[in-house]
């Protein structure tokens, strides 16, 4: 059994359970796994120490999360290090797929002003390649609140005109939108500021709802399948 001493003077034992007192009120004990490690400290208050020694595990490559089995529920992950080639590689290769193949489509609606490659859908590409089980990440969220929050970038534009009062209603009703149905999806936030903004996309009135925001998350969503499959299945 490997035994790994920490500054603050308790030990790790690989697969077993160790626990260290610090004060009266404070007791910490940890978990190390192969893949991770899990700090559980009992204590009323928040430890500083306790953060900065996840922290050096986590930079030697392990996931560490840190839970509080006190009443304010302190909980905090740190990431791992251990990250290979092919999580880097497949899905910025589906970023730098996603926009060439936008940049083809706008050459098609290049005449009618308005374009595919909008700054929501660069958003949408980093959620779908980079977390893709992330809750923002379900077709389902992305779908409903692409659509919703475009359509109160229209409305909010159509009763108050360009300026803040359109731009804060809009924002204001589709984070109340997406709260509500649970269908947080952050990349829409900005289709109605983008809306509001851009005069070249008034002329699609409520057609906007659908184009170039869902529209293109339509493709985004098939490139994401490639990329989960790449990632997969070629490994590097």
């Amino acid at each position: 059994m490997s035994v790994q001493r920490l500054p603050s003077s308790y030990k790790i034992f690989h697969g077993q359970r160790s626990s260290a007192s610090f004060s009266p009120l404070s007791t910490y004990s940890l978990f190390l796994f192969r893949n991770g490690a899990r700090i559980t400290h009992a204590s009323p208050f928040p430890s500083i120490r306790i953060r900065r020694e996840c922290r050096k595990i986590a930079k030697k490559g392990l996931l560490v999360q840190a839970t509080s089995e006190s009443s304010f529920g302190l909980r905090k992950w740190l990431p791992a290090s251990d990250v290979n080639i092919s999580d880097v590689l497949w899905p910025s290769a589906g970023a730098f797929l996603a926009m060439a193949m936008l940049g083809r489509l706008d050459q098609f609606v290049a005449s009618k002003g308005v374009s595919f490659t909008i700054a929501p859908l660069g958003a949408v590409c980093a959620v779908l390649f980079a977390a893709p089980t992330s809750p923002a990440a379900r077709k389902s969220n992305m779908f409903v609140a692409q659509i919703a929050c475009a359509a109160f970038g229209v409305l909010a534009f159509s009763l108050f005109g360009p300026g803040w009062l359109a731009r804060g209603a809009s924002l204001a009703a589709s984070i109340g939108f997406m709260i509500a149905t649970g269908t947080t999806h952050p990349p829409a936030a900005s289709l109605p500021l983008l809306f509001i903004d851009g005069a070249k996309l008034h002329k699609l009135h409520f057609w906007y709802a659908l184009f170039p925001g869902a529209v293109g998350c339509l493709l985004l969503c098939l490139i994401q399948e490639v990329v989960i499959y790449s990632k997969k299945n070629f490994k590097f």
